[in-house]
Parts: structure tokens; sequence; C-alpha cells
């Protein structure tokens, strides 16, 4: 399975995420805000496989942790953005900055890790 980078502010959200993912054999590494993300995409072994990035982050919104992680070199995950917007402007605003995809919260727990390995392929 993978290891996933979960980034999300909200302690509850971050916990249902982890344990969901966990439950289907990932390895989470859960971070409560985009300060530590690059770094651990440059350090942890394995090479996480995914981030997924809440937007309303406090400090850094999910569009600037985007942008610094598009300069790391040797990029090999992906970037799926992980909103509580889900207004069609929004998720085009996030295909535009360069996510490559889009789930909206609340998530569908039933649903969520189906969809996550949709963009583990």
């Amino acid at each position: 399975m993978a290891t996933i980078v979960v980034v999300e502010d909200q302690p509850d959200n971050l916990k249902l995420l982890s344990t969901l993912l966990t439950l289907k054999g990932h390895h989470v590494i859960g971070l409560p805000n985009g300060d530590r993300v690059a770094e651990v995409l440059r350090t942890h072994q394995p090479t996480p496989a995914l981030v997924l990035l809440d937007i309303q982050l406090p400090g850094r919104d999910g569009f600037a942790v985007l942008e610094e992680l598009r300069g790391l070199p040797d990029r090999r995950w992906k970037v799926v953005a992980l909103p509580a917007h889900a207004m069609p402007e929004d998720r085009a605003r996030a295909a535009a900055a360069g996510f490559d995809g889009y789930i909206t919260k609340p998530i569908d727990v039933r649903t969520f890790p189906e969809t996550v390995a949709g963009y583990l392929t």
C-alpha cells in the first residue's frame, strides 16, 4: 500500500481521514498545517505517493503550499485538494493551480478510500 500525507488542521477530520486510510493498509503521515509538507516529501522513505491537502489552513493556505511543492525536484507524488468548498469555480481554481484532483469535505466515509485509491494509480 501507499504512504499518504494528509494535511488537515481540524483534529477530528485528520483522525477520521487517517483512520479510513490506515484501515485500507496505507501508511498515513498526518500534519496539522503545511509547514512541514515539503520536508516530509524530501526526506520520508518511502517517498509518499499522495498528498491530501486542505485548502483553508492556518498560516499559508493550500494554494501556497502547493506552489512550494511544485518547486521541489523529482516530483513523484500527486497532490489532491481537500477543501470544504464545492462550488464549480472552486474546483476550476484548484485545477488551474495544478492540483491533481479534488475531494470535497465532508467526505463520504463509504467511498473515500476508493476515491483516494483512484489517485494512486
